[in-house]
């Protein structure tokens, strides 16, 4: 199964992730934070959250954020809980995409960013991902694209040698997944960053809520 070899790779990972991946994650995290517009008053749930630096960089900016953080490794999480340990009001737990622990209808935002690719079941996901969305919320996901070239090739690579990969997606094709489960797709769009990676964003609203 592989969210349990993405657990184990991560509970490895956990402590050099933050200086390995550091300028990855903070290119990345800063433009998911611009792009997605999340209010001061919002409940936001980030799913994959890893060492919580996104977590860090809306504080940063509204320090009273209502946010969930969940992860499927409790050694990144221990991280994020550390670095969050001053507001009270952020909480982190160890949860899988596609078995979220909460309420329905409980969050006004719904982030996921660099994590799709790992997911065992897209599609289950993202129908938890709708059930906890609140009726006028919003799914912001940014994640590796094979539209690029060198994704394509990191895919191809990546699953013969990393057990912890599942595989990347076109943007076509993450479309068609929010369009199979009753998302609807408002704004989008493809970035690179640096040489090698390219990377895809949507931000979608539940289309049953809409009906």
């Amino acid at each position: 199964m592989t969210e349990t070899t993405v657990r184990k790779q991560y509970n490895q990972l956990a402590a050099v992730y933050d200086l390995r991946w550091r300028n990855y994650i903070v290119n990345t995290l800063s433009f998911l934070k611009t792009w997605v517009e999340i209010s001061p008053t919002d409940t936001v749930l980030d799913i994959a959250c890893g060492t919580g630096e996104f977590e860090r960089l809306l504080l940063a900016e509204y320090s009273s954020q209502q946010i969930v953080g969940i992860d499927i490794s409790e050694e990144m999480l221990a991280i994020a809980k550390l670095k969050c340990s001053s507001y009270p009001q952020v909480s982190f737990q160890m949860a899988s995409a596609s078995r979220l622990p909460f309420d329905s209808n409980s969050f006004d935002v719904i982030v996921s960013a660099n994590s799709f690719h790992y997911f065992d079941e897209p599609l289950a996901a993202l129908k938890e991902m709708r059930r906890v969305l609140k009726p006028d919320g919003k799914v912001v996901i940014l994640d590796w694209c094979k539209d690029y070239l060198i994704c394509k090739i990191f895919d191809l690579v990546l699953k013969i040698f990393d057990p912890a990969h599942k595989q990347c997606y076109t943007q076509n094709e993450f479309h068609r997944f929010l369009q199979d489960e009753n998302f609807v797709v408002c704004r989008a769009t493809k970035i690179r960053f640096g040489v090698v990676w390219g990377l895809m964003i949507s931000c979608s609203t539940s289309n049953l809520h809409k009906m």
